[in-house]
């Protein structure tokens, strides 16, 4: 099946379905002699894994990653990367109630018109499961930003700002809250209000939708092809390609319709022989290349598609029914996209610096800071 593979110097390939005996992908592109552990994607494999609280799918998966080919002696050899993670969890027979239904909002039915078979047991490629190869393939491309530009030099964070209708303050926004609760939220007072909203819809057998927010700090100028190859455009289609994404936005994106001309200007200054922004409504992508300004991109996430209300349906036989689908489900799954967010933008920088530097041969444009 095409379409599984991302990136041109950076390239990735996923394989695999949620209820298989494994899933992996395969790396290539990566630089030679670059330091290279299981232990350097695994740190953040744990931040994606599943049921680690009561508001994510109860599907026990260590997510214990493999570096199959592509290390010799702790360094990468330039040949392709090959990781693998088994599925230990599966419980295929949640799924037997469905096998000839198609789930509202789900993708089971376009798979089916497309291929005339579909994997039912959880979904098969479209099943979220998916995404923790992204994750893996993220741990890479963040050792080669670090590898090339300096450690440290590029950080990526990524926060839930919304649940259903209820979003954070940004007066309130504290990047050290992230990871004081399970919902990688930025706003403690949300959080907290979080908790019982999604608690009544886990308990009603429901789902809600959320936005993400991935920022990318010190990503220097000069990243991105005008045109078709604009580093804006590349970001919105890796985020889109994330399982229940529907809309992207990068910057102020949709609101920018609502400011004038004078509002949405980011104005220059010269602050110790560098360019300073006074604002950053663009998100950091100027004509499609990175303007040294924090790069900024916000996704919305649909609400989960498997739940335990009755909703009307038809089966492969074209026979209308009703369908209810029984298992371990999140409640909330944008809140485990938000590592996967991360890792789609540390692979779109990975990609377009090193085809950058291919081009000419620095990491930002020669006029850049």
């Amino acid at each position: 099946m095409p379409g599984n593979a991302w990136g041109q110097a950076f390239r990735f390939e996923t394989w695999g379905e949620s209820h298989g005996p494994a899933i992996g992908c395969v790396v290539d592109g990566v630089p030679p002699r670059m330091p290279l552990v299981e232990a350097d994607l695994q740190t953040w494999l744990d931040r994606r894994r599943p049921g680690q609280s009561r508001f994510t799918t109860q599907r026990r998966e260590p997510d214990q990653v493999r570096i199959l080919s592509g290390v010799f002696e702790g360094l990468t050899t330039g040949t392709p990367l090959s990781l693998m993670i088994e599925n230990q969890d599966q419980r295929s027979k949640d799924y037997g109630e469905i096998a000839d239904k198609f789930r509202p909002g789900h993708a089971d039915y376009a798979y089916w018109t497309k291929y005339g078979i579909r994997d039912y047991r959880g979904g098969g490629r479209s099943s979220a499961r998916e995404t923790a190869m992204r994750v893996a393939a993220g741990g890479v491309a963040r050792k080669v930003l670090d590898q090339l530009l300096g450690p440290g030099r590029v950080t990526i964070r990524g926060a839930l700002v919304q649940v259903g209708r209820h979003r954070v303050e940004r007066a309130n926004w504290d990047w050290s809250a992230v990871d004081d609760n399970p919902f990688f939220c930025p706003d403690r007072q949300a959080a907290q209000s979080w908790e019982g909203v999604l608690d009544e819809a886990r308990k009603a057998g429901s789902s809600l939708g959320a936005v993400v927010e991935v920022v990318a700090e010190g990503v220097p100028p000069g990243l991105g092809e005008p045109v078709y190859d604009k580093l804006d455009a590349d970001l919105a289609k890796a985020m889109m390609s994330i399982n229940a994404v529907k809309a992207v936005e990068i910057g102020d994106g949709f609101a920018a319709a609502e400011l004038s001309g004078e509002e949405n200007a980011d104005e220059m200054r010269m602050a110790d022989g560098r360019v300073a922004f006074l604002s950053n409504h663009a998100g950091g992508v100027l004509g499609g290349i990175s303007s040294g300004q924090d790069v900024v991109v916000r996704f919305a996430v649909k609400p989960t598609s498997s739940i335990l209300t009755p909703r009307r349906t038809i089966d492969r036989h074209g026979k209308e029914t009703e369908i209810v689908t029984k298992g371990r489900h999140d409640p909330c799954v944008g809140i485990r996209a938000v590592p996967v967010g991360e890792a789609m933008m540390a692979i779109v920088l990975a990609d377009h610096l090193l085809r950058n530097r291919a081009q000419t041969g620095a990491p930002g444009a020669p006029g850049g800071t």
